[in-house]
Formats: structure tokens, C-alpha cells, sequence
């Protein structure tokens, strides 16, 4: 996303054509609940936003097709799916095929699959938290103590483990600095006690 910072703007005369909804509504209740330096301020800066990598937006013109449906200069797609719940008793439990594409040159990979149990979950979080003291590492999706084998509860699981690996994964700061991240996604032999 690319940020542009606009001199010529006041808090009169928007550029509607540009400008989203979503910083206007943010840019006038500052405005209007500030104290004079950050209205001025707001007066001289305004955040413009354009979702096209090249600016075709900003400059007037359509993109092409190609621009359109072509590959993106940085992608990170991570899927997980397909649960798997193995063993009996006491000794079940759930793995998770971690599904991986990318072209962002810190992985290894440009396509992994690699399958995970729920610990392995909890132990990846853990040493990320040790790793990356600036990073706030999200929670992962609690434990769940009765019916933990049900599809809906699997499926909750499944679901809450892709929102957090989306949003570790998708990191600056983890995906230069983190030594088990890429590990974790595409190593097929990745074990928690190499990391301990």
C-alpha cells in the first residue's frame, strides 16, 4: 500500500477522487477533537492511500489486464487444512497440514506442505515470543477440554490456528528475524526440541 503525504490539502477541500472514506471520518474526528497543534497539523498532512502497487490510480489511468492478473511483486498465501485426528484414548489427537506459497525471498520455498499437531502450535508461539521481544505474538486459539475431537471444534481450531500463522507469517519483522518461522511452515522435519 503505498502512502502519499499531500501539502496541498485542507480540511475544506478534500480530493474526493482519492482520498477513502475511512480517512476522511478519521482525519475530521481528529480534527474536531483535538487542541489546535494537531488540527493544524491535520490542516497540513493528510494520509492518502492507494491500493495499486504502480500508482496507475493516483495518476489517472485504468490498469491493464496484466496489471490486473499478474503475479504480485510479494505474495504469502498460508492455508491450513485437511485435520487429521489420529491414535485412541488418551494417546488422540489432531495434526494440521500447513499449506505454504510464497515468493517473498526469506522462505526457502516457494510451495510447502508440512503437517503440525496443536503443540507443536503452542511451542512455535512460545519460541517466537522468546525471539521477537518487539513483536506482539497473537494468541492462538484456546484449548478446548471436552468434545476437543468434534468436527465443529476441530473446524474452530483449523480456522483460529490459519488466522494466526496468517498474521505471524505475514510479519516484516519475523519474516527477516525470526530463525523458526520458515522452519515451522516448510520444514517437514521440524521438531519442537531442536528449538528449546
Amino acid at each position: 500500500m503505498s502512502i502519499l503525504m499531500s501539502w496541498r490539502c485542507s480540511m475544506n477541500g478534500w480530493d474526493e477522487g482519492i482520498l477513502q472514506q475511512g480517512h476522511r471520518e478519521f482525519l475530521s474526528f481528529i480534527h474536531m477533537n483535538s487542541g489546535e497543534p494537531m488540527r493544524r497539523l491535520c490542516q497540513q498532512f493528510i494520509c492518502l492511500s492507494n491500493t495499486t502497487f504502480d500508482g496507475s490510480r493516483l495518476s489517472g489511468r485504468e490498469q491493464t489486464i496484466e496489471e490486473m492478473y499478474s503475479v504480485p511483486e510479494s505474495f504469502l498465501e498460508i492455508e491450513v487444512r485437511n485435520p487429521q485426528t489420529h491414535g485412541f484414548g488418551r494417546k488422540m489427537f489432531t495434526d494440521y497440514e500447513i499449506v505454504c506459497r510464497t515468493n517473498i525471498p526469506a522462505f526457502k520455498l516457494r510451495h510447502s506442505s508440512v503437517r503440525r499437531r496443536y503443540s507443536d502450535f503452542e511451542a512455535f508461539r512460545d519460541i517466537l515470543e522468546r525471539e521477537s521481544s518487539r513483536v506482539n505474538i497473537p494468541p492462538l486459539p484456546g484449548k478446548v477440554f471436552t468434545n476437543r475431537f468434534s468436527d465443529e471444534v476441530i473446524e474452530n481450531r483449523r480456522e483460529g490456528l490459519e488466522r494466526f500463522l496468517s498474521i505471524v507469517a505475514g510479519h516484516p519483522l519475523l519474516q527477516t528475524g525470526s530463525k523458526v518461522l520458515c522452519a515451522f511452515l516448510q520444514d517437514p522435519g521440524w521438531d519442537k526440541s531442536q528449538w528449546v
